[in-house]
């Protein structure tokens, strides 16, 4: 089979544990080969400490690994990945009492620096969804997935996965199947409802061209976009609206989830519609909010 994860040479547990990925949490082909890459590494240096068999690793095994990633010039975010996936595997071992002590557990994550995320201010957001020429098929089809983007902070891959039936006009919300298959609902919002309304309209009949598709977002012959075919949508009419900055195809969901914030909204509510597993991961916009409100002071107070 094409999706069937690559076989760590030395030991069944992690061969196993990757078929358990792929079948138990339905994992991607991608975030399988990068799995395996990283365990294979590691039983490699676990056999130069005398474990070829991954369930006689103890903890100071691991907290050499991490060492040995260090020297060999991996950054703090490479070295907390590899560990991540190492939980991951312990967890599983420990779950089916193939082990006794999950030798990861205490070990902490590297400290990163905070990354803060690509934001648009409102009227630039206001600005990029202006942009798109609503007289044309491709203009309409373009301007309802800035505007859903925006207004249901999908992913880019959630985007143009979403097919026509998942998308609920009259209830105003689209169901989205974001990582590991999990599913979700998103309000969508009333001004990315009339514009996705006018699309199926008036915009997706004459893209067709008589071809069926599930995908609600077309390109040629009926296909999905592609993720790169998204990013250079964006950047095109990032460049119209005259907007200088760096404007990624992440850049909407980012602006969603932060102007939400701004506006009062529950973190726990935007981190379920956001998709994330852990609310650590949206933590990170309360930072983007806090960093402008600070410059928002510092600009319009006397003393600031």
């Amino acid at each position: 089979m094409a999706n069937e994860p690559q076989a760590v040479q030395g030991d069944a547990d992690i061969d196993r544990y990757l078929s358990y990925l792929l079948t138990e949490k339905g994992l991607s082909a991608n975030t399988l080969e990068a799995y395996g890459r990283d365990l294979s590494h590691f039983h490699a240096f676990a056999i130069t400490q005398g474990c070829a068999d991954i369930r006689t690793v103890d903890t100071p095994v691991v907290i050499d690994y991490l060492r040995q990633l260090r020297k060999e010039g991996l950054s703090p975010r490479s070295r907390g990945r590899h560990l991540v996936t190492l939980r991951g595997l312990f967890r599983y071992l420990r779950q089916f009492s193939l082990i006794s002590k999950d030798p990861v557990r205490n070990i902490d994550l590297p400290k990163l620096k905070l990354k803060l995320p690509d934001v648009l201010n409102p009227d630039e957001v206001r600005r990029l969804l202006e942009a798109p020429d609503h007289k044309t098929p491709r203009g309409l089809r373009d301007g309802a997935m800035l505007e859903l983007t925006y207004a249901s902070g999908l992913r880019v891959s959630e985007l143009i996965n979403v097919k026509v039936r998942e998308v609920n006009l009259e209830a105003g919300f689209v169901r989205v199947f974001g990582k590991g298959s999990k599913e979700r609902v998103v309000p969508i919002g009333r001004f990315a409802l009339d514009r996705v309304t006018r699309y199926l309209e008036a915009g997706r009949p004459l893209l067709l061209k008589g071809v069926t598709s599930d995908v609600l977002f077309v390109g040629r012959a009926g296909k999905a976009l592609s993720r790169q075919s998204f990013w250079m949508i964006i950047k095109k009419y990032a460049k119209q609206a005259g907007i200088n900055k760096n404007v990624k195809p992440h850049s909407l969901r980012h602006s969603f989830a932060s102007h939400l914030l701004e506006g009062g909204a529950d973190l726990r509510a935007v981190q379920m519609m956001l998709g994330h597993s852990d609310i650590t991961t949206t933590q990170i916009y309360t930072h983007v909010v806090q960093e402008q409100l600070v410059k928002m002071h510092q600009k319009y107070h006397p003393r600031g």
